[in-house]
């Protein structure tokens, strides 16, 4: 075509050229509904308040749409509910705070006079544990190492007393189980390894007799956050039970076993061991419904020396949860 001259790309295309309408009403058409789509995501995201009034979360807690729209001009609002409807409010579930943080009561249920009571005997029996606990370290410190393992068999013995007066009471709780668990980190993972240590000063070198101690403390923690955190067995435990551990070392200390400062070592970071191990171990109510002819060698042997049968039952015990281990690997 003769006379055309080809438009430059860069040059602008103008207004009579584009099929689209121009001018400053289609400008302010598209910038009204570019507000409003604006204020259309605000009330349903929920990012921020619109003109002071309050916004609505997207899950639903929060107050209703009309405190949501209260800023805005009547026909705003309306094209706004229309466009993009709001859910009405949904009530907290129970337990949830004004400010959406989930609270747990320290006692559950109804709480009267008579359950209060025993809730706070249960936790005086919980306290006492843990005082005994400090009780035995400073003793422990103090050179009265025999004196100190008689507190840690009352720790164990009030340690027993606090859960089943919480069953017998029905006043079980969240709390009580952490202050349970506190409680036996410091009488059990830290009262008893001193202890151990203390009647070990002498008999062996102290390095050895601090890495043994420490074994305890650090499996004993181990074994405490590991029971929190799992599924319970009503038949056997998963390792051998901290309570059980801080006894056997306690009634070990308290008779004085006549066994070589070597072994002693062996022996402590062996039930160190064994409570963070797998191993499934009887629980004590299994043990006491076993025949009572099981139970004639180790009284008979008392009579003679009560060193021998502890060593014994202790030996046999810790043998069990392998046992037992293969037992069940074979059955599967």
């Amino acid at each position: 075509m003769e006379g055309y001259v080809p438009r430059a790309p860069w040059r602008r295309r103008r207004t009579t050229d584009s099929p689209r309408p121009g001018g400053r009403r289609w400008a302010g058409r598209l910038r009204r509904s570019g507000s409003l789509a604006r204020r259309v995501l605000r009330v349903r995201v929920g990012r921020r308040p619109y003109d002071g009034g309050t916004v609505l979360l997207s899950d639903g807690y929060g107050p209703s749409s009309r405190e949501d729209l209260a800023g805005l001009t009547p026909r705003t609002a309306a094209e706004i509910a229309a466009i993009a409807p709001v859910s009405p409010a949904v009530p907290a579930p129970p337990g949830m705070g004004p400010d959406g943080v989930m609270t747990v009561p320290l006692l559950p249920g109804a709480r009267t006079m008579a359950r209060r009571a025993k809730f706070a005997l249960v936790n005086v029996a919980t306290l006492s544990s843990l005082g005994l606990g400090v009780v035995a370290i400073l003793l422990a410190m103090d050179g009265q190492v025999r004196l100190a393992a008689g507190c840690l068999i009352a720790c164990v013995a009030f340690d027993g007393l606090d859960g089943a007066l919480a069953r017998r009471f029905g006043v079980a709780s969240p709390f009580g189980a952490q202050m349970d668990s506190l409680a036996d980190m410091c009488s059990f993972g830290l009262a008893a390894p001193v202890v151990v240590y203390a009647s070990l000063n002498g008999a062996v070198p102290q390095p050895a007799a601090a890495v043994a101690c420490g074994l305890v403390a650090a499996c004993a923690a181990i074994r405490l956050a590991r029971f929190n955190v799992s599924p319970k067995d009503g038949r056997f435990f998963c390792g051998v039970p901290t309570t059980m551990a801080a006894a056997v070392l306690a009634v070990a200390v308290l008779i004085e076993l006549p066994v070589p400062g070597p072994i002693q070592v062996a022996g402590v970071a062996l039930l160190a061991f064994a409570m963070v191990s797998s191993f499934p171990y009887a629980k004590v109510a299994r043990l006491v419904k076993l025949p009572p002819w099981l139970w004639l060698l180790p009284l008979a042997g008392a009579f003679v020396d009560v060193r021998l049968p502890f060593a014994l039952i202790v030996l046999g015990y810790l043998v069990s949860g392998p046992v037992l281990w293969l037992h069940q690997r074979k059955a599967a």
